[in-house]
């Protein structure tokens, strides 16, 4: 077993305009005065990050490494959301998701897409220059639009968007697999990617390409109504990455899981601080130790109703206390007999057997 790194937090949801959330050494000063060891990179704010020199400059790797440890922090992965659920936009989309591309492909969804891929190779080729294992990005989605379909969906159609999906990302994986690096999906709703059943018909369509992995987060699947822990048990293998991000389901007679087009604060599910939701974090903690995740803890705050500084602050201490320091031995050591293979067959009656013959 293998004791879980952390406690870690996920830039994104904290940079911003003004100091000390503008730079990465002031917002890695901010996060280790908090506690943590570790920051996850959004690798679309160029305030904080430039992917393209990342990926060109070995020098300007190690200077971002530099800062970090100027801090005692480490760098624990780089992010693709935004620039990952490019790579597959259903037309639905296009307008909510052009701003999340620069100015020059908007409205265009080919070019779009091509900035994305060449988004991801970059983000492999920086990993690899950062020395990181792992990635965290988005699939994208072409057949959500049908996830809940009426009239029913025509036959082939789901199948038709996985091929395309998976065709998309395949050589994408092959370049994470020459950088060396997983290729983390996030389990999300809203991507094609949404849950076991989705990601066992991705990858399958990959190849079962060994870089195909996931960034498992709890509060997407507490807003589904899945079992996350059952999750790790099936998928353990696959896992490496973790999100620490709580969430709570509240079902009523006047709304359920859809969540009846109202804000996050009035919707039955919704996301929380860590601790403040129904998430059981010592059995999620507790299993991924037992499978042997080598990865980090990372804290990923959304509330509706908690400041984010509050939820940073707090961060920091609940992973702590939630890590597992992993045992190198059994606890039932001390009363070990020490006895060999003969020892054995004599507890086992076996030569007894073979001497009455």
């Amino acid at each position: 077993m293998k004791t879980i790194k952390g406690p870690a937090i996920f830039l994104a949801q904290f940079a911003g305009g003004s100091p000390p959330f503008n730079r990465l050494e002031s917002i890695a000063e901010w996060a280790a005065g908090l506690g943590y060891k570790g920051v996850q990179i959004p690798s679309w704010d160029q305030r904080l990050f430039d992917l393209k020199r990342a990926a060109e400059s070995k020098t300007y790797s190690d200077e971002v490494l530099g800062t970090l440890a100027a801090h005692g922090l480490a760098l624990t992965e780089l992010s693709t959301h935004l620039q990952g659920q490019l790579v597959a936009v259903h037309p639905a989309y296009d307008l909510a998701f052009d701003g999340f591309a620069p100015e020059q492909v908007r409205g265009h969804p080919r070019a779009r897409q091509a900035w994305a891929v060449e988004q991801l190779l970059l983000a492999a080729r920086a990993s690899a220059n950062l020395g990181l294992a792992a990635h965290a990005t988005f699939s994208g989605a072409l057949a959500w639009p049908y996830v809940y379909p009426w009239p029913q969906r025509p036959q082939g159609l789901i199948e038709t968007a996985f091929r395309e999906l998976a065709a998309r990302w395949l050589p994408i994986l092959n370049v994470f697999e020459q950088a060396g690096v997983d290729l983390c999906f996030e389990i999300h709703p809203g991507e094609d990617l949404h849950d076991g059943i989705t990601f066992e018909m991705f990858l399958e369509r990959v190849k079962r390409h060994p870089r195909c992995n996931v960034l498992f987060d709890p509060s997407h699947f507490v807003l589904q109504q899945l079992d996350y822990l059952e999750f790790i048990d099936l998928y353990h293998g696959r896992i490496k990455m973790f999100h620490v991000k709580d969430a709570e389901f509240r079902a009523s007679g006047r709304q359920g899981v859809y969540g009846g087009y109202q804000p996050w604060t009035e919707r039955a599910g919704r996301f929380r601080s860590p601790g403040d939701g129904q998430v059981d974090f010592m059995a999620i903690f507790s299993k991924l130790t037992q499978y042997g995740f080598e990865g980090w803890a990372v804290l990923e705050w959304e509330c509706c109703i908690k400041s984010a500084q509050q939820g940073a602050g707090e961060g920091a201490p609940f992973i702590e206390r939630h890590i597992i320091r992993a045992s190198e031995a059994a606890f039932d050591d001390f009363a070990g007999s020490g006895a060999d293979q003969a020892a054995s067959r004599r507890m086992l009656g076996l030569d007894q057997d073979r001497s009455a013959s």
